[in-house]
C-alpha cells in the first residue's frame, strides 16, 4: 500500500489500474472507477485528465492524486455521500468545473432487451442503441449505447471531454457485446465511440449506428439529441392510410432528389421546411398521389445521391434537423400526398468513422473478404446471417415509417442481396450450403423484414427493387413469396425505353416489345418506373431518348407517358421528365426550370396533369392494376401500323385506350368491341393544350354491327400522329 502523511491510497504500489486507465486500454472502468467499500469504508475514485485539483460532493472533501497518475481517489464513511455525488474539479488553467459522477450510476439496459437484440427479434433496437435523452433518480443524461462484441474497451468522446477516450470508458454487457454509460448532464453536443479492439489493440473512432442526427459534412460525429418537439397533424391522412386498400387506388409517383430538385438563390442547398412548401404545391398541382424520395439519411459524399449511407438512423442534415423533416412529411400528408422513402440495406460505405470494421473486424459486413465486397459500387454487403444485423436493418425500417410517418419504402438493389453471384465472375462469389447461387440468409431477411414491416405498419407499402425474374416477390410470405407489396417493373422499362428509342419507321419490327409485358403484368403487383437511373451516366434524359426532330420528340415523349399512365400497374416518373427536361439529370444542380415555362414542355407538364386526374377519375385505370381482370387485348397485332389497342377495366367501368406509334394520322381505324354501345373520348394526347396538333375524336362514337377481329361489333375512330386516345364506354 502507498502511503502518505495526507491520503492512504487504496490502490496497491504496483497496481497497473492506472496505467491502464492512463492507456485507455482498461475494459472494466467500473471496477475501479466510482463508489468502493473498503475496509469498513467508502472510497471514491476518477480519472482526471488536465486537472490540478479535485473535490468530491463539496469543497470540504478534497480528493488526492494517486502519486503519478491522473486517478484522484477519497474516502469517506459510509453513507456521508449521497447515491450520486458531484466531482468538482480544478483544470491546469485554474477554471473550476462540476460534474455528476457517471459511474455513480447502476447499469440501464434491461437483459430481455439485449436478448432480443441478440437474437434478432428487436423491432426497436434504437430505444436502447445509440444516444437517447435518459432520466435516473430524477437525473437527466444521456444514455450512450453502442454494439461492439469485437471490442476490449469502448468510450464515448466528444466536445464534453475533449474527445479524450480515456475520460468515459463504458461498462461492457459481455454477453450481448453491448456496452453502455449514463452521463448526466449532458443534453446536447457532438459525439463519437472510440473503440479498442480487443485481438489487436488498435483504436478505431466510429460515429453512432444508431445517431438520430449527425453534424453537416464533412463533418461526421454524432448529434445528441432530444425528444421530438414536431406536432403532427396527419392523424386523417394516417388512418386512412393504415385502413389499407393502396393497391386499388391511384398511385402514381414523383421521384425527387432533394439535393437537385430546386436550389436557393444562392445555389445551397432548400431545406426541409421551404421545400415542403414548394414541392408540395408543385406536385399537388400536377396531380402526383406520392412523392418519393432518393435517400435522405445521412452520407458524407454528395455524389453517392445517399445511396453509400453512414447514418441510417439520421436524416441528412444538408437539409435541416429531424424535426424539420417530420415538418416536412407531415405537410405532405396534410395536403393529400402521401410520402416514400428509398432505402439501402444491400450495403454501406468502407468510410473509416462507418460501419465497416466497426469495432476491429468484420462486424456489420460479412467475414470472408469475397462475400463481403461489393464489386459494382466498392462497397461492403451486409452480414444477413448475424442476428444482431437484421435486428438493427429491421428497426431501421421500422423507425422510418413510424417515427416520420412515412408511407412506404422502396428497397434498392434487392437483386443484389438475393444472389450471391450479383455481377460476379465465376470464381468471385461463394456458393451456398447447397452449391447455388442464393443468398439464403438475405431471402430470410427479406421475409422476416417485410412480415414486420406488415405487422407494425399497416398500410405501408414495400417496393422491391428487384431486376431478376426471381419468382413471388410481391407474393405472401405464407406462400413462399418475399412479401413485398410492389416490385419494380424492370422488364417494361427496358423493353418500352428501347421501343420509343426507335425511328418509327422501325418500329413494326418490335411490337413484341409492347406485347410481351402483359404476359407477365400480374405474375407481380409491379410498379412502372421510369426513374433517376434511366436519365444518368451517358444514357441521356428521356426527352433526349426520344426520335425525330423537336414536334416528333415531344409528341413521342407524351405519348410515352399516356402509355405508361394507361398501363396494368402503379407508375413512377423521376422529376425533370414533366417538363421534358433535355439534359441528363445532374445532382449538383437545380433542374432546368427555366424550360418550364416555354410552351411544349409546359404542355407536357400539363398532359401529366389530366392523366393524373383521369387516373382519379375513372377506377378502371387502377382498382384492378394487380388483378388479371383489369386488362384485355383489343389488338395487339397490327406491326405494320404500328398501333395497339387494349382495354382497362374495374368492376364498375371500361376503358378503351388506343395507341398509336407512328407520326402518320390514321382516319376510320377500327378497333374490335365485344358489345354494342357508345364512347366517348375522355383522353387524347395530341390535344392543343398539350402542344399537339389537336387531331381529336369529339362527341359520341358508336358501335357498328361490323364483326372485326372475332369480336361481334366494331368502332371506327382517328388516331392521331405519335398518340393516345382513352375512350370510356357510356352504354
Amino acid at each position: 500500500m502507498i502511503r502518505s502523511n495526507k491520503h492512504e491510497f487504496t490502490l496497491a504500489a504496483d497496481s497497473v489500474e492506472p496505467a491502464r486507465l492512463a492507456m485507455g486500454s482498461h475494459g472494466d472502468p467500473f471496477s475501479i472507477l466510482g463508489r468502493h467499500a473498503w475496509e469498513g469504508k467508502e472510497v471514491f475514485r476518477c480519472f482526471l485528465p488536465r486537472t490540478r485539483n479535485a473535490w468530491l460532493d463539496d469543497a470540504a472533501r478534497p480528493m488526492s492524486r494517486v502519486p503519478d497518475t491522473d486517478l484522484f481517489e477519497c474516502m469517506t464513511q459510509p453513507g456521508e455521500v449521497p447515491p450520486h455525488y458531484r466531482v468538482i474539479r480544478e483544470t491546469e488553467s485554474g477554471e473550476r468545473l462540476e460534474f455528476l459522477d457517471p459511474y455513480s450510476f447502476w447499469p440501464q439496459l434491461l437483459p430481455e432487451e439485449m436478448e432480443a437484440f441478440h437474437h434478432g427479434h428487436h423491432r426497436y433496437a434504437q430505444q436502447m442503441l445509440g444516444a437517447r435523452r435518459h432520466v435516473v433518480d430524477k437525473i437527466d443524461g444521456t444514455l450512450f449505447t453502442v454494439w461492439a462484441p469485437n471490442a476490449g474497451r469502448v468510450s464515448v468522446i466528444g466536445d464534453f471531454n475533449e474527445w479524450d477516450g480515456r475520460c468515459h470508458p463504458m461498462r461492457q454487457h459481455a454477453s450481448f457485446g453491448i456496452w453502455e454509460l449514463f452521463v448526466p448532464g449532458i443534453l446536447d453536443g457532438r459525439y463519437k465511440f472510440e473503440i479498442r479492439n480487443a485481438a489487436t489493440g488498435d483504436l478505431h473512432v466510429k460515429t453512432d449506428p444508431f445517431a438520430r442526427a449527425c453534424e453537416y459534412r464533412p463533418g461526421t460525429a454524432a448529434l445528441v439529441t432530444g425528444p421530438a418537439q414536431h406536432a403532427w397533424l396527419d392523424s386523417d391522412w394516417s388512418h386512412a392510410r393504415d385502413a389499407g386498400g393502396w393497391h386499388a387506388r391511384p398511385m402514381s409517383v414523383y421521384e425527387v432528389h432533394l439535393g437537385s430538385w430546386r436550389r436557393n438563390e444562392d445555389g445551397s442547398f432548400m431545406g426541409y421546411r421551404r421545400a415542403a412548401e414548394e414541392l408540395c404545391s408543385y406536385v399537388k398541382h400536377l396531380g402526383f398521389t406520392h412523392i418519393e424520395l432518393m435517400p435522405i439519411m445521412e452520407h458524407p459524399l454528395d455524389e453517392s445521391w445517399g445511396y453509400q449511407t453512414t447514418g441510417y438512423f439520421a436524416p441528412t442534415s444538408r437539409f435541416g434537423s429531424p424535426d424539420d423533416f417530420r415538418a416536412f412529411v407531415d405537410h405532405f400528408h396534410q395536403n393529400g400526398i402521401g410520402v416514400l422513402l428509398d432505402w439501402v440495406p444491400a450495403h454501406f460505405p468502407r468510410d473509416a468513422h462507418g460501419l465497416a470494421s466497426f469495432d476491429g473486424q468484420a462486424l456489420y459486413e460479412y467475414h470472408e473478404p469475397i462475400k463481403a465486397g461489393h464489386p459494382d459500387w466498392g462497397t461492403l454487403v451486409f452480414n444477413y446471417e448475424r442476428r444482431e444485423v437484421r435486428s438493427f436493418l429491421i428497426s431501421n425500417a421500422i423507425y422510418w415509417l413510424k417515427e416520420f410517418h412515412l408511407d412506404g419504402i422502396r428497397v434498392d438493389a434487392v437483386a443484389s442481396m438475393l444472389y450471391l453471384n450479383f455481377s460476379r465472375e465465376e470464381g468471385q462469389w461463394l456458393p451456398n450450403q447447397y452449391g447455388g447461387n442464393t443468398n439464403l440468409e438475405a431471402v430470410d431477411f427479406l421475409r422476416e423484414l417485410n412480415e414486420a414491416v406488415g405487422q407494425e405498419c399497416p398500410g405501408c407499402v414495400m417496393i422491391a427493387e428487384e431486376s431478376s425474374s426471381w419468382p413471388g416477390v410481391t407474393r405472401p410470405t405464407s406462400s413462399g413469396g418475399l412479401g413485398f407489396g410492389l416490385k419494380w417493373s424492370m422488364g417494361w422499362m427496358h423493353d418500352t425505353l428501347n421501343y420509343f428509342s426507335k425511328e418509327p419507321v422501325h418500329r413494326k419490327f418490335h411490337q413484341e416489345m409492347l406485347t410481351f409485358g402483359p404476359l407477365y403484368a400480374f405474375h407481380e403487383n409491379f410498379m412502372l418506373p421510369l426513374s433517376h437511373d434511366e436519365v444518368v451516366h451517358l444514357k441521356n434524359s428521356l426527352f433526349g431518348k426520344m426520335p425525330g426532330d423537336d414536334w416528333q420528340k415531344f409528341a413521342n415523349l407524351r405519348l410515352l407517358y399516356t402509355y405508361q399512365w394507361t398501363y396494368p400497374g402503379k407508375q413512377l416518373l423521376f422529376m425533370g421528365g414533366e417538363i421534358a427536361q433535355m439534359e441528363e439529370w445532374n445532382s449538383g444542380t437545380a433542374l432546368s426550370w427555366e424550360r418550364s415555362n416555354q410552351p411544349l414542355p409546359s404542355g407536357v407538364a400539363r398532359m401529366l396533369t389530366d392523366l393524373n386526374r383521369l387516373q382519379q377519375e375513372h377506377t378502371a385505370l387502377c382498382e384492378w392494376d394487380c388483378d388479371a381482370r383489369g386488362f384485355e387485348w383489343l389488338s395487339g397485332e397490327d406491326k405494320e401500323q404500328s398501333v395497339i389497342a387494349f382495354l382497362r377495366r374495374s368492376g364498375t367501368e371500361t376503358l378503351a385506350i388506343v395507341l398509336n406509334f407512328t407520326p402518320v394520322v390514321r382516319n376510320g381505324y377500327r378497333i374490335p368491341i365485344a358489345h354494342e354501345g357508345v364512347y366517348g373520348e375522355v383522353f387524347n394526347s395530341d390535344a392543343d393544350s398539350f402542344g399537339g396538333s389537336g387531331i381529336e375524336n369529339p362527341g359520341q362514337l358508336h358501335t357498328e354491327a361490323t364483326p372485326y377481329h372475332g369480336r361481334d361489333h366494331s368502332l371506327c375512330i382517328t388516331l392521331p400522329p405519335l398518340a393516345g386516345v382513352v375512350l370510356r364506354c357510356q352504354s
